[in-house]
């Protein structure tokens, strides 16, 4: 009920991939899951939590994607996503509370922060945590924060904008 298939890119999304495709090397870290950077056209988009799109059986592990859980093969009655060859539980490939991040995704994360020039923090509070843990690791010469509110780096950065990010 969370999932919403037809949400779009937006004006944000569009201008990190623009940057990558202009020749400008972009990494982005995102805790989102609704795959919305790649479909605006980043090719490294370190996913934190996941993603909607990416979906397996939990029993037999086959790979399913968005649809299976928008229209589940569910013989159970209860409306969980079940596979079609198995019958074991579809879940979505992101992070649920109480699960660990991938081991490969935190260090890829973390290794786009510590090389990465220039950083910008963009459209969170940065009170979710690891992932707001991992600034610590950017030692690069500039720092932007984008956001609706006020967040614990803004004193660190050289610029501050409390705005809509896509608006900026």
């Amino acid at each position: 009920k969370m999932v919403w298939p037809a949400a779009q890119p937006n004006a944000a999304h569009r201008y990190a991939a623009a940057l990558e495709t202009s020749g400008i090397p972009v990494q982005v870290v995102t805790q989102n899951i609704d795959g919305l950077h790649t479909a605006a056209g980043s090719s490294t988009v370190w996913e934190l939590h996941g993603s909607i799109h990416r979906n397996h059986c939990t029993r037999c592990r086959k790979a399913y994607g968005l649809e299976a859980i928008l229209d589940p093969f569910d013989t159970t009655g209860r409306g969980i996503p079940t596979c079609a060859v198995c019958g074991g539980i579809i879940k979505p490939d992101v992070v649920l509370y109480g699960e660990g991040l991938e081991d490969a995704t935190i260090t890829g994360a973390i290794d786009a922060i510590a090389a990465a020039g220039t950083l910008l923090v963009a459209g969170t509070s940065l009170a979710v945590y690891p992932a707001a843990s991992f600034l610590s690791y950017f030692s690069g010469e500039h720092l932007a924060v984008v956001n609706l509110t006020a967040t614990p780096v803004d004193r660190k950065a050289q610029l501050a904008v409390y705005a809509d990010i896509g608006e900026v």
